[in-house]
């Protein structure tokens, strides 16, 4: 046994011997170069070891590393006839790395990943049992590939991420590619959007490589552009590389404000857009006016540079002519903005403003003197048209009057007093009319008569008057003057009997006798001059107007009704007409309605009245009488005349059927009786109106018809014109003025020295007529009546105690007495309450007239009493109770002037 185990082993040193003898001798056969081979450092390469030859044929393969003769790989296909080939892998080289595929096409040694020492020239030999012995060369070079190359900026900090900037326009790249490692040594290069742009390199240091890369001005196209450091040093694998995106910040390309509106109206609310375009990030667009900034603004963004910013405003009229200024800016671009401009044209309406000329001096200017305003207008667009005003009153340019308009100033030449007033200016555009401010114009001009130059006055003797001579000045008056003058004698007034307040003059005057009538002469001076023509008083002596004649009912229907009547003796002076309607159940007063030109009165919407007064089981009858300024006189009835029924009052029950005879048998006595007691009353108060009577039934009938007055029923639903009834509306009012009168008239006191008057409470609820008698009286007593006609050269009224004031005079609540003969007035004067009581003188048997007027009231003086014209009273020739001698008689022995008989 040990025998056979040496011989096996020296047969198989044999056999080695003799391979080892013929792989050097073929070793040194084949000496061709061998093939290069290149593979990856820990990757994969396949040598190839071409087997030609039927397997059974083979023998052996083998393979070496560079000249050693001991295999690092072998395949042993002997005695495997139908079994797998041995492969045996030296450990130290490959080990598991390296498998022999024999069975591949051709057959290949795969080594798995490579190691930098596997490098070197690998031999593969193929023993054939029969025929001779292959070999293969190959010169394998392992590459080891460089690191991943990492980019530095300009001052060598390393770069992280993926983007590069962000850069603005104009800008210069610089930047570093650095690549570690490698073999061979390793390619490092630069591409823009993968075209190489840079593949200069150098070696900084061992087995470091960089290349640095300059590019300069980067324009807005290079946005995005992809800069990539690429390294390679075979073409086995891909190239490492790392790429950056180039980020810039890119100001604005455009700015532009869409479609602005041609014209803006002030004080109206727009929207104009502004789009900007070409920003990188999206543009802040900024709105200015001038130099403020705008801040109603709503920004739109629609993409990533192109920003839409609406702004939302109301033009002012100052805004006119500015420029509005959308400003679109990147903030990250510092100090460059992009801005266009729009000029607005607001349009509006003028802006006017007067002022007196710069050369006057407004407070020394008087009558004579050349004045000139000028009228300041802006306006969009331009005025078209330039207006004057005079205190409101439309101002034309007539040269002949001396006013005179040229382009925007007024002139008026040699003022006078009535030149004086409010001026004002107004221009108009496409867009409206302005008025200016008003400009007082002060011209100082000498006195002159304040009312009607001559001024009749009515009075009775020993009757005490306050004349008032009130005149216009300006500067106002310094002094007085007063003169008397008659057919015998012309006389100055003593300074004791009148006082002066500023614009007017006060006379204390009493006619006691016939030559106390004449003419009263007034004149004032200030410090332009003295009056030229002196205000007029002419005296005469006055007395009651007579009543009412022939009073006729015609036209009645149950809608209106007509009544005319023919006047009476008016008393020498002016007289108007009033008809009232009297309660027949409480003989209060309830309507009443004036008329100042005859006695005629047209009354409508009757059947309202009559619905209401039978509402109020009531009826009303007509009385109608005169007034002059002296008094009313008695007033008249008209017969057969009478609005709205007496109805009895009926309860209403459950059960009103049973009692019905009752009822009708009661309203039937009630109805008797009434008409008995109206009957009898009717006839008592004509047997009263038809005999003389003393004071004291006088004074009786004057306290009864005071206790009358004082329970009044008012209606509310009654509407009149000029002469018909009136509504609730006017009473109300007229309530309020006679309740202030009634708070007043315990003040009041009397002022006749002459006659005694019994106070009459005014009646809270008679409507007032439409009669407004205007009292710019210059005597401080009874208001005037009526106006002067256009050609008489008189003016007359008629005075009595009083006190004087400027404003109307309401008689709407004159009014006669039920007693017919003992009539009753209240005036408010001025807005002060003021009692009158009419005294009888007796008379005939046809009636007594009225001789005197006593008032009770204040005397107070007032700054700006004024005198007021009236028509020239003719006295009525008609009428039983007037007998003309005997007027004629009076009238001479007063010695009163020819011309005012």
């Amino acid at each position: 046994m040990k025998f056979n185990g040496f011989v096996n082993v020296l047969c198989c040193k044999l056999v080695l011997i003799i391979y080892l003898a013929d792989g050097k001798q073929m070793h040194e056969k084949d000496k061709h170069e061998p093939y290069n081979v290149d593979g990856v450092e820990g990757r994969s390469i396949e040598l190839q070891c071409p087997i030609t030859v039927p397997l059974y044929e083979v023998s052996m393969v083998l393979w070496f590393k560079d000249n050693a003769g001991i295999p690092l790989y072998s395949v042993d296909v002997r005695d495997r006839i139908g079994r797998q080939p041995a492969h045996w892998s030296a450990p130290e080289v490959f080990g598991s790395r390296a498998k022999f595929n024999i069975d591949k096409s051709p057959a290949s040694l795969l080594i798995k990943n490579l190691k930098r020492h596997d490098q070197g020239i690998y031999r593969c030999r193929i023993d054939f049992r029969t025929i001779q012995t292959q070999t293969y060369r190959y010169n394998l070079s392992v590459i080891v590939l460089p690191e991943q190359p990492v980019v530095l900026d300009r001052w060598g900090r390393l770069m992280n991420g993926t983007k590069l900037g962000p850069k603005e326009e104009g800008d210069d790249v610089v930047i570093t590619c650095r690549v570690s490692g490698g073999r061979p040594q390793p390619e490092v290069r630069w591409l823009i959007n993968g075209v190489i742009v840079d593949d200069q390199y150098e070696q900084n240091s061992g087995d470091i490589i960089e290349n640095r890369l300059l590019w300069p001005t980067i324009q807005r196209s290079d946005l995005n552009s992809i800069f990539t450091c690429q390294t390679m040093n075979t073409k086995l694998v891909e190239a490492k590389e790392t790429s950056y995106v180039l980020d810039l910040h890119l100001k604005p390309l455009s700015v532009k404000i869409i479609d602005p509106p041609q014209a803006l109206v002030a004080e109206n609310r727009y929207e104009v857009s502004c789009r900007s375009w070409g920003s990188r990030p999206h543009a802040i667009i900024t709105w200015y006016k001038g130099r403020r900034e705008m801040t109603h603004t709503k920004d739109d963004t629609q993409n990533h540079n192109n920003t839409v910013s609406t702004l939302v405003f109301s033009p002012k009229i100052d805004d006119d002519g500015k420029n509005m200024t959308c400003r679109a800016e990147n903030p990250a671009v510092k100090g460059w903005f992009l801005q266009t401009t729009w000029k607005m044209n607001v349009v509006y309406a003028p802006l006017v403003s007067i002022q007196l000329g710069s050369t006057l001096v407004a407070d020394d200017i008087k009558e004579g003197d050349d004045v000139y305003f000028e009228c300041h207008v802006k306006s969009n667009p331009s005025w078209k048209k330039l207006l004057w005003f005079h205190d409101d009153t439309l101002l034309l340019h007539n040269a002949s009057a001396r006013v005179i308009q040229t382009n925007q100033s007024l002139v008026l030449q040699k003022v006078v007093k009535q030149s004086a007033g409010y001026y004002a200016c107004s221009a108009i555009n496409g867009e409206g009319e302005t008025v200016s401010n008003q400009q007082f114009l002060r011209v100082k001009h000498a006195p002159v008569c304040g009312h009607e130059r001559v001024v009749l006055i009515g009075a009775s003797k020993n009757e005490n008057m306050e004349i008032l001579c009130e005149i216009y000045a300006d500067p106002p008056a310094r002094s007085f003057h007063w003169r008397f003058n008659n057919s015998a004698e012309i006389l100055d007034v003593d300074s004791h009997r009148y006082s002066n307040h500023g614009n007017f003059s006060v006379l204390q005057y009493i006619p006691v006798s016939e030559q106390d009538y004449g003419t009263l002469s007034c004149w004032a001076s200030n410090e332009i001059g003295v009056q030229s023509e002196p205000c007029l008083f002419q005296i005469i002596l006055a007395d009651l107007p007579s009543p009412v004649t022939n009073c006729t009912l015609y036209n009645r229907t149950q809608q209106f009704a007509e009544i005319q009547c023919a006047p009476g003796y008016d008393g020498g002076l002016p007289q108007m007409f009033m008809l009232e309607l009297v309660s027949k159940r409480t003989g209060t007063r309830r309507f009443n309605f004036s008329n100042k030109h005859e006695p005629y009165f047209m009354l409508d919407h009757l059947e309202k009245l009559t619905a209401l007064m039978a509402a109020e089981n009531n009826s009303l009858s007509c009385i109608v009488f005169a007034i002059n300024q002296k008094g009313a006189s008695r007033g008249v009835i008209i017969p057969n005349f009478e609005i709205g029924h007496v109805h009895p009052f009926q309860s209403a029950s459950k059960h009103s059927t049973e009692w019905f005879p009752i009822a009708l048998g009661a309203l039937l006595t009630v109805i008797i009786l009434a008409l008995s007691i109206s009957t009898k009353a009717y006839f008592g108060q004509c047997w009263l109106s038809c005999r003389p009577r003393s004071q004291a039934d006088q004074q009786r009938n004057d306290v009864k018809i005071t206790q009358q007055t004082k329970n009044i029923v008012i209606s509310n639903d009654f509407e009149c014109g000029t002469n018909c009834l009136k509504r609730k509306s006017t009473q109300t009012h007229n309530h309020q003025h006679q309740q202030q009168q009634q708070q007043h008239r315990s003040s009041l006191r009397k002022k006749n020295t002459s006659k005694d008057a019994n106070e009459d409470e005014p009646d809270p609820d008679v409507i007032p007529a439409q009669f407004n008698m205007i009292s710019s009286s210059p005597m401080i007593s009874t208001p005037m009546l009526g106006s002067r006609e256009k050609n008489d050269s008189y003016a007359f009224v008629n005075y009595s105690a009083s006190s004087y004031y400027p404003n109307p005079i309401d008689l709407s609540n004159l009014s006669a007495g039920l007693g017919l003969d003992c009539p009753t007035a209240s005036f408010v004067v001025g807005g002060h309450p003021v009692a009158m009581a009419l005294e009888s003188s007796g008379g005939s048997s046809g009636g007594g007239h009225h001789s005197g007027l006593a008032l009770n009231g204040p005397i107070q003086q007032h700054p700006s009493a004024t005198a007021s014209s009236i028509s020239s009273a003719t006295a009525a020739t008609g009428g039983s109770d007037l007998d003309i001698n005997v007027i004629k008689d009076r009238l001479m022995t007063t010695r009163v002037p020819e011309s005012c008989v």
